[in-house]
């Protein structure tokens, strides 16, 4: 199989080394890549939310299966531009991917399908927003209706912050807050058939204790001890089905990465959001669990035969990520600095380039992100501090409480 993954991220590398280790894929192409997937693929440009140019790259490399990483290239129907090639993509179409796009299509949907979520309002002018943060009260919660790169979403007790995020974004939705811990959980998807991966918890806050303004997360771990143990059978029945049938009742249906964002309330799991593509950095730590072949299995969701794919195979143990970012992030990250130490087994590059000379350069607000397995929670997480430890990166930071709360056992769930 010839794979063209597309995008240049963690999240990419983390799926290039997935895709790679796969024995059916004989040639791995990634656009435009990043200086870690470089090792395991050959790298090529393209413009990613063009079409035209993506489909073209598609055919040039002559791609059994495209792999689309980002969100932007599958709002903007690169999915749909390279299924017109009759290449197999692994990616909703541009229609099926507003329910990443747009949080008002998102809530159309679950609230169509009778998905568990918190109540919301679409706002679009100072005094919607303001009768909306009145009924709801604090904290607050205000969502960029549009993309944001994961941080469209302000959490706040502080009204002004609120008001203020709205007024930047012009169209927002205002939600309820939901309390308790939150999951991520994949679910690999043709449409019809739907197959979860393991739930993972990521770190949204720049600092320890979530303190400090959202970030595209700065860290995850996978399983999650303290888990209800029926959290993905229930999910599955009461959101990723009836999102499915909803989405195919309304002609668009969903097939590749349908990303659940949920908070366990005291009344059970209730939705934050759908992503329409692989989260990251929980990829960084799903996939490194995952002993299925991954080309076999995106492949299946891509070609409409996976309700015939055997049942997945995970490995033992844990496996934790702790993000290195740049210094400023995420307000406004330095980029340029020189970094050593990143060249081993377990580094996922994020915001990397190379000079000419092989000089490993920061290009990016995330960096880099050491990924570590272990036969449990403790040991995978004090790998991962272990890899980062060894990075040098002027100004970086990272937290230093990844998957702390889950090994001392004091994650809750609120009763």
């Amino acid at each position: 199989m010839r794979v063209l993954l597309v995008g240049g991220g963690g999240r990419e590398h983390a799926l290039a080394l997935g895709l790679a280790g796969d024995p059916a894929v004989e040639a791995l192409f990634a656009a435009p890549g990043n200086p870690g997937i470089a090792a395991v693929a050959e790298l090529r440009e393209v413009t990613l939310t063009d079409p035209a140019a993506v489909a073209a790259l598609a055919v040039e490399v002559a791609a059994d299966l495209v792999v689309i990483g980002p969100e932007a290239p599958l709002v903007a129907g690169v999915a749909d531009a390279v299924r017109a090639k009759g290449i197999a993509v692994f990616g909703p179409s541009g229609e099926a991917a507003r329910l990443e796009g747009s949080k008002t299509f998102a809530k159309d949907v679950m609230t169509a399908a009778a998905v568990p979520t918190a109540r919301a309002y679409t706002c679009e002018d100072a005094a919607a927003v303001g009768g909306a943060l009145d009924e709801f009260g604090a904290p607050y919660v205000v969502k960029d209706d549009g993309l944001a790169a994961g941080k469209g979403v302000v959490v706040t007790d502080d009204r002004a912050v609120a008001e203020r995020h709205a007024a930047e974004c012009g169209r927002v939705v205002i939600e309820e807050y939901l309390s308790g811990p939150e999951v991520s959980l994949f679910v690999v998807t043709d449409g019809e058939a739907a197959v979860p991966l393991l739930p993972a918890q990521d770190f949204k806050r720049v600092g320890d204790g979530d303190t400090g303004p959202n970030t595209g997360g700065m860290g995850a771990y996978t399983p999650l001890p303290w888990a209800p143990p029926n959290l993905v059978d229930d999910v599955m029945r009461d959101v990723v089905h009836p999102t499915l049938a909803e989405l195919r009742r309304r002609g668009a249906p969903f097939a590749g990465l349908l990303y659940v964002g949920l908070a366990i309330t005291p009344s059970g799991p209730r939705v934050i959001e759908f992503n329409a593509r692989f989260g990251d950095p929980e990829t960084q730590v799903v996939l490194a669990l995952l002993e299925t072949p991954l080309a076999g299995l995106l492949h299946a969701a891509a070609t409409g035969t996976l309700s015939g794919h055997p049942p997945l195979r995970w490995r033992d143990g844990a496996a934790v990520t702790v993000v290195v970012a740049a210094d400023g992030y995420p307000a406004g990250p330095r980029t340029g600095d020189v970094i050593t130490g990143a060249d081993r087994a377990g580094i996922i590059h994020a915001g990397t380039r190379r000079d000419a000379d092989g000089t490993l350069r920061s290009a990016g607000g995330r960096v880099l992100c050491g990924t570590a397995t272990g036969p449990d929670l403790a040991a995978a997480r004090d790998a991962a501090y272990a890899l980062v430890r060894d990075v040098e990166l002027a100004g970086s930071h990272h937290r230093t409480d990844i998957a702390a709360a889950a090994v001392d056992g004091r994650v809750t769930i609120p009763g």
